[in-house]
């Protein structure tokens, strides 16, 4: 069977990238993970030969060419229906739909006043006010999920799309000492410790300094 890409940015600022690769793993699907910077003149060359959006991530998997998280994560899931990316429950699994939505269209201010960086850790951070709705609403989306489906992820004892997508954030969070709510603050623990997280984690931690933020990726 022929082998599935990934084409990613940078692990560390990649937020994006990190959730196409999340939902990749989740469904049990192996992965080449191909780098791209994005912000290279030639290698944004040849990535439009790739994608005609230039966006990362994109999966390439037994003719399939799919970009968007979102767009990798239907497809995954029609793939790979056993791993169970989404609820069983007909409603449960319009919820994840819906926030998972809501994550990938919004927020806006979030995103450019705490920019993905896995690198960094502050002890107190002074947040733009413009996200603290964002923040606070985030915080309600997490505590209304471990409310219905009991946790320790949103949808309960399994990790699902949801999760995937709102990995990052408890990464922002973290490396800004956002504050959090315990219910919340359990969640992000939850999120961290998670051994797909810790190996990606782990490889950014890993990858040169030198990389460049990318605008595209918060």
């Amino acid at each position: 069977m022929p082998q599935a890409v990934l084409t990613i940015s940078s692990r560390n600022y990649g937020s994006w990238s990190l959730r196409g690769w999340l939902l990749c793993r989740l469904a049990g699907l192996d992965v080449i993970e191909e780098m791209v910077p994005i912000d290279a003149p030639g290698q944004r060359a040849e990535l439009l030969l790739l994608s005609p959006s230039v966006l990362v991530p994109r999966l390439t998997h037994e003719g399939a060419s799919v970009w968007d998280t979102l767009a990798i994560a239907e497809y995954c899931n029609e793939r790979f229906p056993e791993a169970g990316l989404y609820p069983a429950d007909t409603l449960a699994r319009a919820h994840c739909r819906s926030i998972s939505g809501e994550i990938h269209s919004g927020f806006h201010n979030l995103r450019s006043a705490l920019p993905m960086n896995l690198r960094a850790r502050h002890e107190s951070f002074r947040i733009f006010a413009g996200a603290k709705p964002d923040i606070e609403r985030i915080q309600a989306i997490w505590r209304d999920c471990m409310e219905r489906y009991g946790g320790p992820w949103l949808f309960g004892a399994k990790p699902t799309v949801a999760d995937a997508m709102f990995a990052p954030v408890a990464a922002r969070f973290t490396s800004y000492a956002v504050p959090l709510d315990p219910v919340c603050q359990a969640y992000v623990k939850t999120i961290l410790d998670w051994p797909l997280m810790q190996e990606w984690t782990k490889a950014a931690l890993a990858e040169p300094e030198e990389v460049e933020e990318l605008d595209a990726e918060f």
